[in-house]
């Protein structure tokens, strides 16, 4: 995944908007239908597993969620997106 625009890039972008570059995608609804819809099944969480921890790692994991403000579930839910994605990176290097 891309890291945010910078502020240079957005200020291009919104140029370019207000000078009227953009112009609307033919089949522009069917395309955004299917985007919808992709969002959906990829937000769609509809499988579970159960893990077991010591009792440390569960309060280290319940402190560090509570830290970030999600709940336990959405962080361990995260961390094993970015790392099946190739998007974690390792504390080691």
């Amino acid at each position: 995944m891309r890291a945010a625009l910078s502020k240079k890039e957005e200020r291009d972008l919104i140029a370019s908007v207000e000078r009227g570059e953009w112009r609307p995608v033919k089949k522009g609804e069917k395309q955004l239908q299917h985007f919808r819809e992709a969002a959906r099944e990829t937000l769609r969480k509809d499988a579970r597993i159960n893990i077991r921890l010591t009792k440390r790692d569960f309060f280290n994991l319940k402190s560090r969620a509570l830290r970030e403000g999600i709940p336990y579930q959405t962080l361990v839910s995260s961390v094993i997106h970015k790392y099946i994605t190739g998007q974690f990176a390792s504390q080691n290097g």
